[in-house]
């Protein structure tokens, strides 16, 4: 078990909400680029998203089919630290828009009932033998859309070995959160929906409780 899991807030669009997930201890703030998503941002507003986050703490932009040179324009604008694909990007089209950015990725995977631990472990192994920019899964509940479903997917498929390095996302929240870290030990826990009060529109209170409750799990999981 890692002493300390990582978290990720994603979906974020408010100073506020981003200075509440920072001053609580979020690792991440995750920002997302997909026009059809109630949690979009622009890349100007985005820009002013990321002013506002202190150094060690990560940008991450989130893109769903974007053509590269769509990406290349909004890294420009609004400088994030890293990218997450999730979309149906194939590996090759993941690499060559990190390349062009140079920026490392996660990728997310839908993961559905159907998944054995082997096509995960594969599907990981592909990106990490494509490009030295691949920095991660990140493993989503697979629903109609492009994440923030708010669903919960089958944790007993991930395999041990690759839980310590994935990002665990899918209908995570304070009621659930530590039943996950005790299950799978991930890298780091991703929540979007599970800290909203209306869709797109956060909690700040929740975003409190949620990143609490994920360090008081590191502190009993290590005991």
């Amino acid at each position: 078990m890692n002493s300390r899991t990582r978290i990720k807030i994603c979906g974020l669009s408010r100073v506020e909400d981003v200075q509440t997930a920072v001053t609580s201890g979020a690792d991440a703030i995750g920002l997302v680029f997909y026009e059809k998503s109630p949690r979009y941002v622009t890349p100007e507003v985005a820009a002013e998203l990321i002013a506002s986050v202190p150094p060690y703490v990560a940008a991450v932009g989130l893109f769903v089919n974007a053509r590269p040179e769509d990406v290349q324009q909004i890294v420009a604008r609004a400088p994030v630290s890293q990218l997450q694909f999730h979309g149906d990007e194939t590996v090759e089209q993941c690499c060559e828009i990190a390349k062009l950015v140079n920026r490392p990725f996660t990728r997310a995977l839908r993961v559905s009932a159907d998944m054995s631990g082997a096509d995960l472990l594969k599907y990981e192994q592909s990106y990490r033998a494509a490009s030295t920019l691949f920095s991660g899964l990140l493993l989503d509940a697979f629903v109609d859309g492009y994440g923030g479903g708010g669903k919960v997917f089958d944790w007993s498929l991930i395999p041990k070995e690759l839980a310590p390095r994935v990002v665990l996302s899918g209908g995570l929240s304070v009621q659930n959160v530590t039943d996950a870290m005790r299950r799978v030990r991930p890298y780091a826990v991703d929540v979007s929906s599970g800290v909203e009060q209306a869709k797109g529109v956060k909690d700040p209170a929740r975003i409190t409780a949620f990143i609490r409750a994920v360090r008081q799990a590191d502190a009993s999981l290590d005991e």
